[in-house]
C-alpha cells in the first residue's frame, strides 16, 4: 500500500492581475489555477479543497468561529516507512512471576492509608459511589488539620 505525505495550504482569497485578464472571477481563477500548478511542479498532487472551522480568539474570553477555505495536495513518500512492528507478545506457557496478591482491605496493604474499607454498592459512577468508613476519616482528618493550624 502506497504511503503518501500530505499538505495543507489556504485557498487563495482574492485575484491576481494578469495581462489579459479583467473580469474579478478570472483574476480569482487565475490565482487558484496558479497556485495549483506551482504546487504540482513540486511533485505535489491536488485532492480537494475543503471549507474548515477555526475557534480564534476576538476580545479577552471570547471566541468566534471562522470557517477557512484550504487545498489538500499529497505525494508519495520517496522512501517507505518500515511496517509497525507487531506489539502482542505471545503468550509463554509458563508463568516465571507469581500472581500478585489483591489486597481485600486497607489492613492487607500497607501502602493504603486509613480510609474507607469497602465500597457498600456500586451505583455506576466512581465519584459518587458509596463508601463505608469515609465519614469518620473525614472527621479524623478535619480533627488533625485543626490541631496543626491552632499550632501556628
Amino acid at each position: 500500500m502506497p504511503q503518501y505525505q500530505y499538505r495543507v495550504i489556504s485557498a487563495p482569497n482574492r485575484g491576481v492581475k494578469a495581462k489579459g485578464i479583467k473580469s474579478a472571477e478570472d483574476r480569482f481563477s487565475h490565482a487558484l489555477e496558479e497556485v495549483m500548478n506551482q504546487m504540482a511542479a513540486d511533485g505535489w498532487e491536488y485532492q480537494r479543497a475543503e471549507t474548515l472551522p477555526s475557534l480564534e480568539r476576538s476580545g479577552l474570553a471570547s471566541t468566534t468561529t471562522n470557517w477557512r477555505n484550504v487545498l489538500v495536495f499529497r505525494k508519495p513518500l520517496e522512501e517507505a516507512l518500515p511496517a509497525p512492528a507487531s506489539t502482542v507478545m505471545p503468550i509463554s506457557e509458563e508463568r516465571t512471576e507469581p500472581p500478585l496478591a489483591t489486597p481485600q482491605t486497607p489492613q492487607d496493604d500497607p501502602s493504603q492509608s486509613a480510609g474507607a474499607s469497602r465500597m457498600l454498592s456500586d451505583n455506576g459512577v466512581e465519584e459518587a459511589s458509596e463508601v463505608s468508613g469515609t465519614t469518620s476519616s473525614l472527621k479524623k482528618l478535619a480533627t488533625v488539620r485543626k490541631e496543626e493550624k491552632s499550632d501556628r
